[in-house]
């Protein structure tokens, strides 16, 4: 009854013929839907059992952690990584005293703009602001017992960032001198400022010198941004249910659960330099080392900035792009971090090649820039100098050549995943074990 009533359905519409053939032929000449040539691309269910499956089987590991070594994520512990010394704050002063450097920086721009000060005077000024910068932080995290490698390595990363957003302060300054010297109307590296117009939202558009002044400089401090522009895009107003939406807790400390026993484990093999046993510790690492890894990518590239962003109403949200379908070492590089990658690209790499240099040095240069900031943030911190953060960002100058000249689509991008997945975890296991024998080996012997 079922067969009759399907065939009636079908060929209610057509003639005698047609649904003769109807029945009779039910077959025609396609591609099986997993081969190239069919042209279908819909794997979401594929996609959701593989996350199905992840979430099973980490579930499991995490289960099996727990079971074997307890709980060993002290919500005091934590607590200790940030204070060691409950009476003494040394990175909450230092973040205090950054407003110094940004307060200086906008003195000499000031005075620039009216002529006190003359450009080399300037300049000089602006040099051993930024230098003092990153020497005294880390003068600070190197000599007082009482800061943690944490709290540490979160001062000397704020202090970066104001490193860098005052660098561009200083240069777009002095691309808005050199332009109203020759009269120009609009400005070649930031947004132009007809007097009569006005941004989205409303704002009145800013001519310089009238953007150097206290609300301009940090509402520039705290923006999601690197690059320093006289009139930043900014959005109409703010979504109290998209900052809502931002606000999400997460999840890391399940994943350091899952990483101590690990770490303990990996230092016998590794002061033994048992090969065997170091590379199956680091492969154990590698998957917890990457969620969270990845798990930080979420939180602070997409919850944290979108949340600042939009309390701010800065309208520019596009702080990574599609880095998960890299093909090659450099276009993971270019679009992972879209805020450092248009710093290096505007006042780092262009400059050198106006001055002359290939493109080969000036890559590579950008490259030994991001090492050296890689190191101070590791190496500081840690009081102790590996330089195994150094090396392995000088090491993607070869990995990427040889990527890019003999990997291609899909095993171009196998690569570069298993690049983060592997060269991460192995960065730390080289810290951890010469942190371990600087400092806890020597107070057991």
């Amino acid at each position: 009854m079922g067969l009759v009533g399907f065939f009636s359905d079908q060929g209610r519409n057509s003639g005698p013929h047609e649904q003769g053939c109807t029945i009779l032929n039910c077959h025609k000449t396609q591609e099986s839907l997993l081969s190239s040539a069919s042209g279908y691309n819909n794997y979401r269910g594929i996609l959701n059992w593989c996350v199905v499956m992840l979430v099973l089987n980490n579930a499991r590991l995490f289960l099996e952690n727990l079971l074997r070594y307890g709980v060993l994520v002290d919500p005091i512990q934590v607590i200790s990584l940030f204070l060691h010394d409950p009476y003494s704050w040394p990175a909450a002063c230092l973040l205090i005293v950054s407003n110094v450097f940004i307060l200086v920086a906008l003195y000499t721009e000031r005075q620039l703009s009216k002529g006190s000060f003359s450009e080399p005077v300037g300049f000089l000024v602006h040099c051993i602001n930024m230098a003092i910068m990153l020497t005294f932080p880390a003068a600070v995290v190197l000599l007082v017992p009482s800061m943690t490698p944490v709290g540490g390595a979160f001062v000397l990363g704020i202090y970066t960032i104001l490193f860098l957003k005052l660098y561009s302060y200083k240069d777009v300054n002095m691309w808005c001198r050199e332009l109203s010297t020759v009269k120009a109307k609009k400005l070649a590296r930031s947004l132009s400022c007809p007097s009569a117009q006005h941004l989205n939202g409303g704002d009145r558009k800013v001519c310089y010198p009238g953007n150097l002044t206290i609300r301009d400089m940090y509402y520039f401090v705290f923006a999601p941004t690197l690059c320093y522009e006289l009139n930043f895009p900014r959005s109409p107003k703010i979504r109290t249910s998209f900052l809502l939406r931002r606000l999400k807790k997460n999840m890391l400390s399940f994943l350091f659960q899952w990483m101590i026993p690990i770490i303990q484990s990996s230092m016998k093999p590794l002061e033994d330099m048992d090969l065997s046993r170091m590379t199956e510790r680091l492969l154990r690492l590698a998957v917890p080392n990457h969620l969270l890894w990845l798990i930080f990518f979420y939180w602070f590239f997409h919850s944290s900035m979108n949340f600042t962003a939009e309390l701010l109403r800065f309208g520019d949200r596009q702080f990574y792009k599609d880095w998960w379908n890299s093909e090659t070492v450099t276009y993971f590089w270019q679009n992972w971090n879209i805020p450092v990658h248009k710093w290096c690209l505007r006042h780092f790499y262009k400059p050198l090649l106006r001055r002359g240099f290939s493109k080969m040095v000036s890559q590579s240069a950008v490259f030994f820039l991001s090492a050296f900031f890689h190191e101070y943030l590791v190496s500081v911190p840690l009081r102790m100098f590996r330089l195994w953060a150094f090396t392995g960002m000088m090491a993607q100058l070869p990995l990427a050549w040889f990527v890019g000249r003999f990997l291609r689509g899909n095993y171009g991008n196998a690569a570069v995943w298993i690049s983060l997945i592997i060269g991460q975890p192995f960065a730390v296991l080289m810290y951890v074990h010469d942190y371990y024998v600087l400092h806890f080996r020597q107070e057991a012997d």
